[in-house]
């Protein structure tokens, strides 16, 4: 009996066993069948997901077998369409779509390195220095390489050189400025601020360093409506945008450029274009004529309008275009003798601004204000107002006071001053060397008269012969006349003649 039951449970326990790994068995070839089914599902839905998505610009065998974490994809679709917007580089690598008829591109590199050199699908390579500008167009500065290809190859293409990290090759296609409209009421002589943005193919550029690669300016051009001051004036660029921290740009880098406008342009009606200049191509933007009134400050002066001592400067401004209660006033006053005196008018007030000058000189002063305020339709403003000035004239002397004498017959008489005689004109040049010629030429002879008589009467004397000293004894014994007085009466000549005649020593008995 016990061995019939041993022979039927041993029978019991060898079923169990088979029945437990035959369970084991299905159990596991049903969860391959579920993971394998999984697997399937998966790869489907993968494999639709690629082929919903748009083409790729770069495939990471082209460049190091894998794309690095946390890279991002590239900003256009397609290359070669109307709008492109930028290009990914991957290690330098990128893709030139084959329907790209033309593409301009902007490398970044370091700041004074040697431009880059571009690599076609091919291998056969590019150089700055090798361009000849038929199908290539290259414009290289300190950190950016602008090139235009027309009919690029299409395919990987890469770029050597000292590219900057993170940076990408940009494909430029539909640059524009972007800028609020101007206001409605604006001055001349007025300062504005005003912001804009780039884009590119519809796109925000956000690359700073893309700053360099644009000028962005905004130009005014006259309509030449002869109803205006205007006419026939010069376009005039009245802002450059900027985007360096600067000025009126508040962040340097930002993407938002700011541009201080300078409205010191004649008053009319001008048409504003923005315009967007790159080393290759410019892109303009014209905006409908706006308005540009005069300056809306009005001053004038009362001379000794604050009494003996101070003259009175009046301010107002046109209140059809400006509130008066808002406007304030910083200015300054240079006086004739160049001392500069100022001021500031900040209690807000619809009656008309005053301050006092101090009228100590004469001659001119000069008046400069800068004026702060809201238009009529609530926009600030800040206007450079243009130089006021006025003359003090110095005031003329009295006139000479009238004597009054009393005559014998208390008959008033007015005595005045008799007129100076005039002066004698004097000799010309000619004149005077004339009498000065004459002058000398009679000294001269005068005193060549003179000498010759002197030499004349002290000639020596000459012996006579003996006839001759007989009749001049003969004529000495000769009684001579006597005058009634009873002297010797010489003539006027002979006795001018014996004061120059030596005195003969007395002859010894």
């Amino acid at each position: 009996m016990k061995n019939k039951v041993d022979s039927v449970c041993g029978v019991t326990s060898n079923s169990y066993s088979r029945d437990r790994a035959l369970a084991l068995f299905f159990k596991r070839i049903t969860r391959t069948a579920i993971l394998l089914i999984w697997v399937c599902v998966v790869g489907h839905a993968f494999a639709q997901s690629r082929d919903d998505m748009p083409p790729s610009t770069g495939t990471a065998s082209e460049s190091t077998g894998q794309t690095g974490e946390g890279e991002a994809e590239s900003p256009i679709s397609l290359i070669g369409s109307e709008y492109e917007n930028g290009i990914k580089l991957l290690q330098n690598r990128f893709r030139i779509d084959y329907n790209v008829e033309e593409v301009t591109m902007v490398f970044f590199r370091e700041y004074g390195s040697a431009p880059v050199v571009l690599v076609r699908p091919d291998g056969s390579k590019i150089f700055q220095s090798q361009v000849e500008g038929k199908d290539i167009f290259w414009f290289d500065a300190d950190t950016y390489d602008m090139i235009n290809i027309k009919n690029p190859v299409p395919g990987p293409w890469q770029a050597v050189g000292q590219i900057l990290p993170g940076s990408r090759v940009m494909v430029l296609s539909d640059i524009a400025l972007h800028a609020d409209p101007l206001p409605p009421i604006l001055f001349s002589g007025e300062i504005l601020k005003q912001t804009a943005y780039l884009t590119n193919g519809d796109k925000p550029i956000d690359y700073s360093q893309f700053r360099d690669v644009v000028e962005l300016t905004i130009d005014l051009v006259s309509t030449n409506n002869p109803n205006f001051d205007n006419f026939g004036a010069d376009d005039q660029q009245i802002a450059t945008f900027e985007d360096n921290g600067r000025g009126m740009d508040e962040a340097p880098l930002d993407g938002i450029f700011t541009g201080q406008f300078n409205l010191a342009v004649a008053a009319g009606e001008w048409q504003p274009i923005f315009r967007v200049t790159t080393p290759m191509f410019t892109r303009e933007q014209v905006d409908p004529p706006i308005r540009l009134y005069p300056n809306p400050v009005i001053m004038n002066v009362e001379l000794d309008g604050g009494g003996n001592d101070y003259h009175k400067l009046l301010i107002d401004v046109d209140r059809n275009l400006v509130n008066m209660n808002s406007l304030l006033v910083d200015g300054k006053v240079r006086y004739p003798n160049g001392d500069v005196q100022n001021f500031s008018l900040t209690e807000p007030s619809e009656d008309i601004r005053e301050h006092l000058i101090i009228a100590f000189d004469y001659g001119i002063f000069r008046v400069k204000l800068t004026a702060y305020g809201k238009t009529v339709n609530g926009r600030d403003f800040i206007l450079d107002v243009p130089e006021y000035t006025f003359l003090v004239a110095e005031p003329e002397l009295p006139e000479p006071e009238v004597a009054e004498s009393v005559a014998e017959n208390d008959i008033d008489t007015v005595v005045t001053e008799p007129e100076p005689a005039p002066e004698p004109e004097g000799m010309d040049d000619k004149t005077l060397m004339i009498w000065l010629i004459a002058v000398n030429g009679g000294i001269i002879v005068i005193g060549g008269i003179v000498i010759g008589l002197v030499i004349w009467l002290k000639r020596p004397k000459l012996k006579l012969p003996a006839d001759a000293n007989a009749k001049a004894q003969a004529k000495a014994k000769k009684p001579a006349k006597a005058s009634a007085d009873g002297e010797e009466k010489k003539g006027f000549l002979a006795g001018l003649l014996g004061k120059f005649k030596k005195k003969k020593a007395p002859e010894s008995e």
